[in-house]
């Protein structure tokens, strides 16, 4: 039971994060399509600080400066989609499609040509860090609390605080409903959307390398598993609020959880692997958390109301 707690508070930490990052980009009225590359970028930052920062780098300095690092190359990222969307008033899902691509292809054409500067033998496009994973874990009992944890329920406050309590949020949130009526009392709605955007990326990124360190054992290989498109559906299922983005990351995250590691799963922890036992298929648990995003958007998109101006390019000149 434990191992299943510990398992869904981090895939619901990412999800929480990712999803976060796209609900204040789209509030801005820019469509992020682009967060799984975003992610992979952030997993990159993280990485390459880890592997560089000296062996006795105190945890607290080693944890902010992870931190730091991958939110800025999430931040720098996340700018093509800002000026492709907001000075050239480009096809946002275009530009987010290409950024997924282009995110993985330029991590991993990096890193290769890292390590093979490295080491001629060396061509492997990964980054392992293992031996700094001690660094992000407190053990509380037989629960290992990850630091990113309180650091998911850190944005979820922050971002709430942000966007309904807030002059900032609330003006990001007009550009994102009516651009145009923003616009006449003297809010920048470009401003406002590259601000969103950029949060995204902070965001997104952060939650790349939680996933890297996590999910992926503390190695960057630059495939994160479908989570920037899985973050949609939880912003989606979320209806954009951060509060209910919280309840829906829990529940995708219960299922990846159990996707991942079904077959260890003690849930009385009376030594009996229930669904293991159950003898269904694998592929079925691997499949489990797809299909249950593809049947919750069926029965819920109709009823979820997105930012009216999300993906149409504003123009001052239409005022």
């Amino acid at each position: 039971m434990i191992l299943l707690l510990q398992y869904t508070l981090i895939f619901a930490s990412v999800l929480l994060l990712v999803a976060l990052g796209g609900c204040f980009s789209e509030h801005s009225g820019i469509i992020n399509i682009g967060l799984e590359g975003i992610m992979v970028l952030g997993a990159l930052g993280g990485a390459l600080t880890m592997k560089f920062l000296p062996a006795d780098t105190p945890a607290l300095a080693m944890v902010l400066l992870v931190i730091l690092a991958s939110m800025a190359l999430g931040v720098i990222f996340s700018l093509l989609l800002a000026v492709a969307a907001v000075n050239f008033n480009a096809d946002q899902t275009l530009v987010g499609t290409a950024m997924n691509l282009l995110g993985v292809a330029a991590a991993t054409v990096f890193v290769k040509a890292m390590n093979t500067a490295e080491s001629v033998d060396n061509v492997s496009s990964t980054i392992q860090y293992i031996s700094a994973k001690n660094a992000f874990l407190c053990r509380i009992g037989g629960f290992d609390f990850n630091w990113f944890m309180l650091v998911a329920l850190i944005a979820l406050v922050l971002s709430y605080i942000v966007l309904y309590k807030t002059r900032f949020g609330l003006r990001l949130c007009a550009c994102g409903e009516h651009p145009q009526a923003a616009d006449s009392v003297g809010i920048n709605v470009y401003k406002m959307r590259y601000a969103g955007t950029t949060i995204s990326g902070a965001l997104a990124g952060m939650g790349g390398f939680v996933y890297s360190l996590t999910t992926a054992n503390c190695t960057a290989n630059w495939d994160v598993a479908g989570f920037g498109f899985l973050a949609l559906a939880v912003m989606i299922f979320g209806n954009w609020k951060p509060l209910n983005i919280a309840g829906a990351s829990l529940l995708f995250g219960l299922f990846k959880c159990i996707a991942a590691s079904y077959s260890s799963i003690d849930i009385n922890g009376d030594g009996v692997y229930l669904l293991a036992d159950l003898g269904i298929s694998a592929h079925f648990y691997r499949m489990l958390p797809y299909l249950i995003t593809l049947i919750v958007l069926a029965f819920t998109s109709k009823n979820s109301r997105a930012p009216k101006a999300e993906g149409i390019p504003y123009d001052k000149s239409t005022r």
